[in-house]
C-alpha cells in the first residue's frame, strides 16, 4: 500500500529521467514495489527502453561507489549516485570547520582536482 499515491505519482512524473533511472536501477532494493512499478511506467512512457535501463544499471555498476551494504553511495549535494569520494570538512553553519568527513559526488557535483 504506497502511503499517498498522488504525491507518489506527482513526484515521479516532475523528476528527471535520469534520476528516475538512478532510482529504479542503483536505489531499487529501497523503494516501495509500488514506486518501482510508477517509476518504470514512467519511464516506458519518456521513451525509455529495457535495454536502456540495462545499459544504465551496467554503466553505474561500474562507476558507482558501493557501500558495505551493497547499496550505491549518494551524492552528497544531490540524489543521483555518487561516482567520486573526497575528504572534506563538516562545517557549522556552513562555515566553522569542525572535523572532516568523507562525501560523496555524482558525476556532474564532482569536484576538480584540488577543489575538495
Amino acid at each position: 500500500m504506497l502511503a499517498d499515491p498522488e504525491r507518489m505519482k506527482r513526484n515521479i512524473h516532475e523528476a528527471d529521467t535520469l534520476d528516475l533511472m538512478d532510482r529504479v536501477t542503483a536505489f531499487r532494493q529501497g523503494l516501495e514495489p509500488g514506486a518501482v512499478a510508477l517509476i518504470e511506467d514512467e519511464l516506458r512512457q519518456r521513451g525509455v527502453s529495457a535495454e536502456d535501463l540495462l545499459a544504465h544499471a551496467e554503466q553505474l555498476h561500474r562507476n558507482a561507489i558501493e557501500l558495505s551494504d551493497g547499496s550505491a553511495a549518494r551524492c552528497s549535494i544531490c540524489s543521483r549516485a555518487a561516482v567520486a569520494r573526497a575528504w572534506g570538512w563538516h562545517r557549522f553553519w556552513g562555515v566553522l570547520p569542525l572535523f572532516p568527513r568523507q562525501y560523496f559526488y555524482c558525476a556532474a557535483h564532482r569536484p576538480q582536482s584540488g577543489e575538495a
